[in-house]
């Protein structure tokens, strides 16, 4: 039994997370009609990831347009019970795909990388969010906690998603590969030569298949508003995607793709990730919980608990 999966290299639409839901309900639909039963959208394709921006924040200052310009991105984001992500549930539930879409979650005040995962037949089902921003991201964006690192059986494997440079977090890996996942999702603005490699060795690593999906975007795409450091001519490519589809011993299937807009497929055997554990299985035959254990706190960490 073959396995048909999908990365969507798209560009969203910055200023209207609705309208980068539409576009995403329309790959999904024509994904699916394909064939694909797992699609795969980049890091904040909702909501938007705000390439080249500051946010007017020097060390020790915050600037009048930094706040303005944070305020714009704040009404921009998501609410997990908004529309853009009913207009992705009935898409999945048209064609019964399940999708993994980066997102900008609002939590109140505060925003989160998040990856939000859609079963065909259930709607949403959890969420991922970025337990480490990168650098300058941490000025925009929550930290995730423990209590969001699900996985989600299906029956055609086990789904689950790392986002951008939490791939490069051994123990998060770890965490992902014990708990059994074989279809490995990594949506990343990480769009430089050395991302695919990272793949490769992730997908070696756990020994799963890995599927990366990253925009490829114009300055355009971001409006007058925008803070770019790469500059405002609107032909600037922001982000030049590099998406790719790796199986679990680190072949390339799909991509990378560095072209344009794109949606790339690929035809999986499901039978090779337990052929490839034969000699290299990194929580089972190969593991030394002798010498190293991996503690992972699951629970939920809040600001107020209340007592009753």
């Amino acid at each position: 039994m073959t396995l048909k999966v999908a990365v969507a290299q798209l560009a969203s639409d910055p200023q209207s997370a609705l309208n980068s839901a539409e576009k995403a309900a329309c790959a999904i639909r024509e994904a699916g009609a394909k064939g694909a039963r797992l699609i795969v959208f980049p890091e904040a394709f909702l909501g938007g990831y705000p390439k080249g921006a500051s946010f007017g924040t020097p060390i020790g200052m915050r600037k009048p347009e930094g706040r303005a310009a944070f305020a714009r991105y704040h009404a921009a984001a998501i609410d997990m019970e908004g529309p853009e992500l009913a207009l992705l549930a009935d898409a999945c539930a048209e064609t019964g795909a399940f999708v993994v879409v980066g997102v900008i979650e609002r939590d109140g005040a505060t925003l989160y990388c998040t990856a939000v995962y859609l079963d065909g037949t259930k709607g949403v089902v959890g969420k991922h969010r970025k337990l480490m921003p990168t650098a300058a991201e941490r000025l925009i964006w929550g930290f995730g906690d423990g209590s969001t690192l699900p996985v989600f059986k299906t029956d055609f494997g086990t789904i689950g998603a790392v986002i951008c440079w939490e791939n490069y977090m051994p123990a998060l890996r770890m965490h992902m590969f014990d708990q059994g996942v074989t279809l490995y999702c990594a949506p990343t603005a990480d769009d430089r030569d050395t991302w695919l490699p990272s793949m490769q060795h992730i997908a070696l690593e756990g020994r799963c298949f890995v599927l990366t999906a990253c925009q490829h975007i114009t300055r355009a795409a971001f409006g007058a508003d925008h803070e770019s450091a790469l500059g405002d001519d609107p032909e600037t490519v922001m982000m030049r995607g590099g998406s790719a589809i790796v199986g679990p011993l680190g072949h390339v299937l799909a991509g990378p793709d560095f072209s344009g807009e794109t949606i790339l497929y690929a035809d999986l055997d499901p039978a090779e990730v337990i052929r490839a554990k034969y000699d290299f299985d990194v929580t089972g035959h190969y593991a030394r919980p002798d010498v190293f254990r991996l503690e992972v706190d699951t629970r939920a960490k809040r600001a107020v608990n209340r007592v009753e």
